[in-house]
């Protein structure tokens, strides 16, 4: 009889595991933020020519429907800075005025999620970390 008690258990939970997320506010429809199409992105930034060889330094995330959100420290300004491009990453313009020395330090900057409901994957490699951070005002500076 243990091991009965033993597999009525195992599936009493194993139906709770599969069957409990199907209960309540998941079967109630779509939620008020399903109104926006999703703007999720991870950007990184790490030393090299390119991705593939440069070990990311820092990452952060950046959502920006329905509200600016993430770990982006100037989450709101980078959101107003894209929306105001339609997502176009090569649209940010350097900032006038920037003075950067010319010495030759790559960084490599990518961007991978969703804009506006599409696909985004997005690499730029900068001279160096001042030319970088000239580029908009806030996407960048991270």
């Amino acid at each position: 009889m243990p091991n009965t008690a033993r597999w009525a258990a195992t599936i009493t939970l194993t139906a709770t595991a599969v069957c409990g997320p199907l209960t309540g506010t998941a079967l109630a429809g779509p939620s008020p933020t399903s109104l926006y199409a999703p703007s999720s992105l991870v950007l990184t930034t790490g030393h090299g020519e390119i991705a593939a060889e440069a070990a990311p330094e820092r990452a952060v995330t950046l959502s920006c429907a329905p509200t600016a959100s993430g770990t982006h420290p100037a989450a709101v300004a980078a959101c107003g800075e894209l929306r105001a491009t339609g997502g176009d990453f090569d649209a940010l313009m350097a900032r006038s005025g920037v003075l950067c020395t010319r010495e030759y330090d790559p960084v490599v900057v990518t961007v991978d999620g969703v804009w506006q409901g599409r696909r985004i994957s997005y690499e730029r490699t900068f001279a160096n970390e001042c030319v970088k951070n000239s580029y908009g005002t806030a996407v960048f500076t991270f």
